[in-house]
């Protein structure tokens, strides 16, 4: 589900508002429906004035306020700061990005990754703490910067981390960020356990289902001092690039707890091992159901799951469909999931071995690879009809090159090559002279009834086929999270050679990611959607700015300010409980200028807070 936009004018007034839509499947095709509006806030609660002092309490989602005693009478305003300004010279300078980092920030905080890193990077000699540096390492990544030295010649200096962080733009470069990721590697263990407990106090996640799939990422260069880089099956369509595979588990909301990385020429199925034992010797051995795509699984893997007394859902080949043919044509015991999609449930026994499958049937899909399987069909046809009214219009006595020609074709469809049975016919002189193509009636009536069919596997004592549909349907879940780190993060490609600076690369992609999907999670919670990708969007538009002020006394005056929000944008903040710093910070001012009402005690602290100019 994702938030959507709307503007209408009526009655001469413009008028905007937020809904909630997601995408559902129809007979004409994927439509948008309309969930729900996202209700309105009024002013009160949109509009608030805190100070960038305030900005520790902001970023954690804890109010600022004054503690007083019963009794005590709130405190008087500030006195107002008078300024005599000549308008004519009024400027903005410094315009930079305020929005996405501000909300990746508070990700970060709320998450408390930043007291575990300063207690794990306890301050020494340096002049910026290794905690800060990690900080700024992911929120690089979460604004998808490409590389260590783009964020620091570059990006650092556009977003507004240096108000944020206190850590001046001197302090940030390329060789700094480098160390940062050789301290933060070590610490990888603590960083998972980290994310599982604030993930069960946040959201209330519950991790008795963990999700496994694994993807690459390939490298830049020739990585000839990376001992995992390697040439392997790549799923970036890369093959001429060395690669390292990530094993990555979730739960079923996608939410990001563990990853390995593995060899780039290791197969899928023989990573599953190391990842269960990862997982069991970290949080123990439970109780748990994997949820596996295909392309881990193999007997091997089942059976040492079993051996382990886990349960697991797995995918399976489609060729196994047809073990199960008698139980997919009859039409009893079917259950209903949700329209056009039926399940049902076969219990195999075999010795002491117990297994569930669950035949899953879509009309939706049936009619798609039907509809393939036709079009695939036909070409076929057509270019044999036209090698074959060829060769009957001139035989040939080279065959070898009419079988190449053949083959090719063949390889090209091979779903429909797979229910054609293709013969050359020669003639008496033994030349090439024809073809001779029929269908393979069997083969092509299991075709149509294998369409929108598919099979998953388990060995959990459960009975309910829904369930197990909806239980492997959430593996969908790691496969969007491949898609953030690929697409919204840049996991790849990969410009780090060494293998421990690699490893420390993916583990900030993996801390990145986690903030991606926890602020999918809290949009959730909120009732707005699991789309991520509008919000920040939306926030990428919110600056930080100062405002330059030449006063007719002489010395100007600088306010840093964060843009005011749109109302769209405001509300969806509200609905967030993220508040924004209101009120200017003073960067340069008037000194020696009495307010109207006397010096009071807050402008002698905003005094000795002032800095110098940039």
């Amino acid at each position: 589900m994702f938030l959507r936009r709307h503007r209408k004018r009526a009655g001469g007034e413009l008028y905007e508002y937020w809904s909630l839509v997601k995408t559902v499947r129809t007979a004409k095709g994927p439509r948008h429906q309309i969930v729900a509006h996202v209700g309105k806030l009024d002013d009160a609660t949109i509009q608030s004035a805190h100070q960038w002092s305030d900005l520790d309490a902001l970023l954690e989602g804890r109010v600022p306020a004054t503690q007083l005693e019963l009794g005590q009478p709130p405190p008087p305003p500030p006195a107002p700061w008078w300024r005599s300004v000549d308008l004519r010279g009024l400027r903005v300078e410094r315009l930079r990005q305020f929005g996405r980092v501000y909300l990746g920030l508070a990700l970060w905080r709320r998450l408390g990754l930043h007291t575990l890193l300063k207690k794990l990077l306890p301050a020494g000699a340096e002049d910026v703490g290794w905690d800060l540096i990690a900080c700024v390492l992911t929120l690089g990544r979460f604004a998808a910067q490409p590389s260590e030295l783009a964020l620091a010649e570059r990006w650092y200096d556009d977003t507004a981390l240096e108000d944020l962080l206190g850590v001046p733009l001197a302090q940030i470069n390329d060789a700094r960020l480098y160390r940062g990721l050789d301290a933060l590697l070590p610490h990888k263990d603590a960083l998972c356990a980290q994310l599982l407990e604030k993930y069960r106090d946040w959201f209330g996640v519950k991790f008795e289902f963990l999700l496994y799939d694994v993807t690459s990422s390939y490298f830049e260069g020739l990585a000839e001092k990376n001992k995992k880089a390697a040439h392997g099956h790549s799923r970036d369509s890369r093959p001429d690039c060395k690669q390292v595979c990530i094993g990555l588990v979730v739960t079923p909301e996608g939410l990001p707890i563990a990853y390995e990385v593995f060899a780039g020429n290791r197969a899928d199925v023989t990573t599953l091992e190391d990842i269960v034992k990862l997982m069991e010797e970290k949080y123990g051995q439970a109780q748990r159901i994997w949820v596996l795509d295909r392309g881990i699984v193999s007997e091997e893997n089942l059976a040492w799951l079993r051996a382990r007394g886990a349960s697991y859902l797995v995918g399976t080949p489609k060729s196994q469909l047809r073990a199960h043919e008698a139980a997919l044509l009859e039409e009893a015991d079917w259950q209903t999931v949700q329209d056009g999609l039926k399940v049902k449930l076969v219990t195999v026994t075999e010795g002491e071995l117990t297994e569930r499958f669950v035949l899953c049937r879509s009309e939706a899909r049936a009619a798609k690879e039907t509809a393939m399987l036709q079009q695939k069909l036909t070409r076929l046809r057509a270019e044999l009809t036209k090698l074959d009214a060829a060769l009957q219009k001139r035989p040939t006595r080279k065959v070898e090159p009419v079988e190449r020609r053949i083959g090719r074709w063949l390889g090209r469809y091979p779903a429909a090559a797979a229910v054609l049975q293709v013969e050359l016919k020669k003639d008496a002189a033994g030349r090439a002279s024809g073809l001779s193509v029929s269908e393979q009636s069997e083969k092509l009536r299991w075709a149509r009834h294998a369409h929108g069919a598919y099979l998953l596997r388990t060995n959990h004592p459960g009975s309910e086929p829904t369930e197990f549909w909806r239980w492997y349907i959430q593996l969908t879940q790691a496969e969007a999270a491949f898609r953030t780190a690929k697409s919204d993060l840049g996991l790849r490609p990969i410009f780090h050679q060494k293998t421990e600076r690699v490893e420390a690369h993916i583990l900030v992609c993996f801390l990145a990611l986690a903030l991606w999907r926890s602020l999918e999670q809290w949009l959730r919670t909120k009732g707005l959607g699991d789309c991520a990708r509008q919000l920040l969007l939306e926030l990428d538009e919110l600056r930080s700015l100062d405002v330059v002020l030449p006063t007719v006394e002489g010395p100007e005056v600088r306010l840093r300010v964060v843009a005011r929000p749109e109302k769209l944008l405001a509300q969806l903040l509200a609905h967030l409980g993220l508040e924004l710093p209101r009120v200017p910070k003073i960067v340069e001012h008037l000194r020696n200028v009495v307010p109207k009402n006397g010096p009071s005690k807050t402008q002698a602290v905003a005094n000795q807070r002032s800095v110098s100019p940039d």
